[in-house]
């Protein structure tokens, strides 16, 4: 009785294992074949996106690439997010190249020296784009865009960061329109003569006296406002006061990540009533607490799936922030961004909504700012 209970229990032990075995097979060859299946409709929808972009035109709304590209001698500037090439590998058409100032001194000496920075950034980018004019070319409205595009080169568009740069003398507004800017962020991390900013103390509440002059003057000359870094009272007053659409260039949603350089919903809200964009971020701290290492495209198209189901897929675009401290895991240069539209194409977003957040949205708005010049 002893020995055939315990041929009973060897033979159970050898069945037991060799189903664990057959299991084991059976769950490896499957995980394998849908490995092969999940890279191969990744190399699909990566032919996709590839084709996708020779026939929009895409557009990032914000990089500091002129910091690096007017300091060549720097050597932490030798290597940057942003070029031409990296343009063409990306796929990305047209980028806003900003003339980016720190906050400084609010002297008439800061805002001389603030000043002289930015014509000088701005005149460097000039001289920079007309020694690569074989690549790229500068445009000043969405007609130059679509101009430039099958000729197979890249477009750089003038921007400002920081409305320090005006002092308090609003005749420079019109200067740096003169100059080819299309575009001002009126505020950065700090306070300035022209508002609040979302990283300072309450100083105006808002807009400053001086801040509401410009407002006024960037809608009379056709230049897009932009509200990144600007306050969550800023952010209200702008879109109240000016007649024109308005835009935050690289931010995020404050309600999946609440950062307070992210913009809340009843501010997205009140920028798209007025035909505005919110401009998704692509740096991991616009995106999530997570480690960068951890931040990927998937959590950039998180941010635009909130934006779209909030207020409507007419009013969200991408904006890098590339060159002054953006990147995530899968996405670290203007090479990697079609992964974004991968993602996107993965989603379920089709291919005119895509167009739509790559540029499209961008050309509409740029268009009504400068045919409603005042």
């Amino acid at each position: 009785m002893e020995y055939n209970i315990n041929i009973y229990f060897c033979t159970s032990i050898l069945i037991k294992n060799q189903m664990k075995r057959f299991t084991f097979i059976v769950c490896f060859v499957l995980y394998t074949f849908s490995l092969s299946v999940v890279r191969a409709q990744d190399e699909r929808l990566k032919v996709i996106a590839d084709s996708l972009h020779r026939t929009f035109i895409s557009i990032d709304t914000h990089n500091d690439a002129s910091i690096r590209i007017n300091n060549p001698d720097r050597a932490s500037s030798s290597v940057g997010q942003v070029s031409f090439p990296l343009m063409k590998e990306g796929g990305v058409d047209v980028a806003f190249f900003a003339a980016y100032i720190a906050q400084g001194p609010r002297t008439v000496d800061g805002h001389r020296r603030a000043f002289e920075n930015v014509d000088n950034q701005l005149k460097g980018l000039k001289a920079y784009l007309q020694k690569h004019a074989v690549e790229a070319e500068l445009a000043y409205t969405p007609d130059d865009m679509k101009r430039i595009k099958p000729t197979g080169r890249s477009t750089m568009v003038l921007s400002i960061e920081n409305g320090y740069c005006l002092g308090n003398d609003i005749s420079k507004v019109k200067y740096f329109s003169d100059l080819g800017v299309q575009m001002m962020t009126i505020c950065h991390n700090g306070n300035n003569d022209v508002c609040d900013s979302y990283r300072d103390t309450v100083q105006y509440g808002g807009l400053s006296p001086f801040g509401r002059e410009v407002i006024k003057e960037m809608n009379r000359l056709g230049m897009m406002i932009d509200v990144a870094h600007a306050s969550k009272a800023t952010v209200l007053e702008v879109v109240a006061l000016s007649e024109h659409p308005i835009m935050t260039s690289h931010s995020g949603a404050y309600t999946l990540y609440n950062n307070l350089r992210n913009v809340s919903d009843e501010e997205i809200l009140a920028i798209a009533a007025k035909g505005g964009l919110i401009q998704v971020g692509i740096g991991s701290f616009f995106l999530s607490p997570l480690p960068k290492t951890e931040v990927s495209v998937k959590h950039i198209v998180d941010h635009i799936d909130h934006v779209v189901k909030l207020a409507g897929i007419e009013h969200v675009g991408i904006g890098s922030d590339f060159d002054g401290g953006a990147g995530v895991s899968d996405c670290n240069s203007m090479g990697d961004m079609k992964n974004i539209t991968v993602e996107l194409l993965r989603r379920g977003y089709t291919h005119d909504q895509i167009a739509m957040i790559w540029g499209g949205n961008v050309m509409r708005m740029m268009e009504q700012v400068q045919k409603k010049k005042l």
